[in-house]
């Protein structure tokens, strides 16, 4: 396998109010052992109903954050947001209604890990971040 495998999936990937959040991209990233997910939220509902947005962090309209994946419920890799992945490029946008920038971002920081992945900075066969060294991957393998 010398290829990364794409999987775009239908929920976020992260954040704990993405219900709220019209804007929701997943992307898990697969070489041999390691799962990377690439999770991007915005656009997020008031609570209000009053038709208005929120930020989804500090001036972020949109964010986008990565994470090694671990397995879930014996179906799925999901992310393991113990395990973050530090974004070089850009993760976040602060203007409300920008789906195409945060569509473009999402796609960024996609390509980001991916070449990172094929550059071998995650290891070889372990899930496992060299930024997050002294955490080690709770995870077991799909039967």
């Amino acid at each position: 396998m010398n290829e990364v495998k794409r999987t775009e999936r239908g929920w976020a990937g992260h954040f704990i109010c993405s219900s709220r959040c019209r804007f929701r991209r997943n992307t898990l990233l697969e070489y041999k052992e390691t799962k990377i997910v690439v999770s991007t939220v915005g656009l997020m509902e008031s609570t209000l109903n009053d038709r208005q947005f929120d930020y989804v962090g500090w001036e972020r309209a949109y964010e986008t954050m990565v994470f090694h994946a671990t397995w879930q419920q014996g179906k799925y890799w999901d992310s393991d947001v113990s395990q973050e992945v530090y974004v070089q490029g850009q993760w976040g946008l602060p203007n409300l209604d920008d789906d195409d920038k945060a569509n473009d971002m999402h796609e960024a920081v996609v390509d980001e890990m991916t070449q990172r992945i094929l550059s071998g900075e995650f290891g070889h066969g372990r899930n496992i971040s060299p930024l997050h060294h002294t955490h080690y991957a709770r995870i077991t393998e799909p039967k």
